[in-house]
This record gives structure tokens, C-alpha cells and sequence, in this order.
């Protein structure tokens, strides 16, 4: 990770935006993220079932935290215009993406115990205790310092598939052939209002960042940089305990 100060970065660059300034301090663990080898295999229809299983539920695991950090950011947001765009991702999050989940844990055999209520990985607990103190114990940049990152990467990985794998016209995930466990989770995060819906976001972190005092932008830096390291860490562990914690 560089430790290059934001000022710096907007001395030697043309258009500097705060949350590239972001991404660049963590340009391995992000590269690592968006080129991870369960992203890849998704993309190609050649990931392992189990893991993709465990990845899930250990996904759905996740969300609710997720969307109650985005109800913190909802309270937070500047203006009516942003707290509405907010909300209206979250419809998507909990109707749309939420019946997802449900079907592909039918189709892939999962039990409703065991994603209903499973037993959290350390990368999940560390991750929705993240959430929750970044939601807590900050204010919209910090909220949307583990937001913006938790996004984009997917946004990054869903587009590079389907750019990858897909043929030009329809949903990003036509002509994969892939089973619709896999289309739609590309879908979901490749489709045109998810790609603006990040766009917006990292706009919202890019006009308040440059705002900040040092020791703001130091935390908000040290949020985005843990968010990042953890969506690594996730990919990793859906192979760790596919075999052991999921039976598809």
C-alpha cells in the first residue's frame, strides 16, 4: 500500500478523484479482489458448486449488515436527492437480489437452516463488525468509505465476466451458458443501473473526501483500505470450507 497524502496525489494528477487516490494506496490487494480466481471460474462457469454454496450463505450473511449500512447512510446523506438514490438501491437490495438468494439456495441444495442461520467465518464477522462500526462510529465519509469499495470491486468483477464471456446486447450474462446461480450474481452487478449506482456513489465519497480534515481522511483511508483486504479475504474462504460446511 502506498501512504502517499491525498494532496500529493491531486499535485501530480490530471483530474484527481478521491476514491482513485483510494484505490491506487491499495492497488495489490484490489488487483487481487477483482482478478481473484473465484470471480474468474464464476465468470467461466467453472466454479466449484460447493464453494460457490458456502459463498453464498456466507454472503446472505452479510446483507443484512450491508443494508443497514446503507440505512446509516440514508440518515447521513446531504440531501433529499442522495437519500433517495440510496433508497432506491435498496429496494433493489431487498426485493430483487433478496428472491436471488432464495432460489439459487434451492437450486444448490442448501437447507434454510443453514443459511437462515449459519455459523459466521471470521472474514464475515470481521467484516459485518466493520460495517457496523464504520456506520456507527463515523459520518457519511466513513459510511461510504466501506461502502464504495464493497461495491465497486463487485461492479469491477461483474462487467470484466461479462465483457469476458458475453455476447453484445441483452442482460452482461448472454451467451455465457452459465447456470442461472451464476448469470444472474454476474447480472445483478453488471447491469447498467448498478454500474450508474456505483458511479454515484464514488462521486458522493469524491465530493466530501477532499473535505475532510487529516485525521478524517486517515480514517476514512484505513476503512476503504480494510473493506478491500476483507472482499479478498472473502473469495479465499469460500474455498477454505466449501467441502466442510456445505453440501450442495
Amino acid at each position: 500500500m502506498t501512504t502517499e497524502a491525498y494532496a500529493a496525489y491531486a499535485d501530480r494528477v490530471t483530474d484527481p478523484q478521491f476514491t482513485d487516490w483510494l484505490r491506487e494506496r491499495n492497488q495489490p490487494d484490489w488487483d487481487a479482489a477483482v482478478g481473484h480466481r473465484f470471480v474468474e471460474e464464476l465468470g467461466a462457469g467453472t466454479l466449484d458448486e460447493g464453494a460457490f454454496a458456502h459463498y453464498l450463505v456466507q454472503d446472505y450473511a452479510f446483507v443484512g449488515e450491508l443494508v443497514g449500512t446503507f440505512g446509516h447512510a440514508v440518515g447521513q446523506a446531504p440531501d433529499m436527492a442522495a437519500k433517495r438514490r440510496l433508497v432506491e438501491f435498496l429496494d433493489t437490495v431487498t426485493d430483487e437480489e433478496d428472491d436471488y438468494f432464495e432460489r439459487s439456495f434451492a437450486a444448490l441444495g442448501v437447507d434454510e437452516p443453514d443459511w437462515q442461520d449459519p455459523e459466521p467465518t471470521p472474514t464475515t464477522a470481521a467484516f459485518v463488525d466493520l460495517l457496523g462500526r464504520a456506520a456507527r462510529e463515523g459520518g457519511y465519509a466513513e459510511t461510504l468509505a466501506v461502502l464504495v469499495p464493497a461495491e465497486w470491486i463487485y461492479e469491477s468483477w461483474a462487467t470484466a465476466a461479462a465483457a469476458a464471456h458475453g455476447d453484445p446486447g441483452g442482460p452482461p450474462s448472454a451467451g455465457t451458458g452459465l447456470p442461472f446461480y451464476f448469470a444472474e450474481w454476474v447480472d445483478l452487478h453488471a447491469v447498467e443501473p448498478f454500474v450508474a449506482f456505483v458511479d454515484w456513489l464514488r462521486g458522493e465519497l469524491d465530493a466530501v473526501g477532499p473535505t475532510l480534515s487529516p485525521r478524517r481522511a486517515a480514517r476514512v483511508a484505513s476503512l476503504f483500505e480494510r473493506t478491500v483486504a476483507l472482499e479478498r479475504q472473502f473469495f479465499e474462504t469460500a474455498y477454505d470450507a466449501a467441502d466442510s460446511e456445505v453440501s450442495p
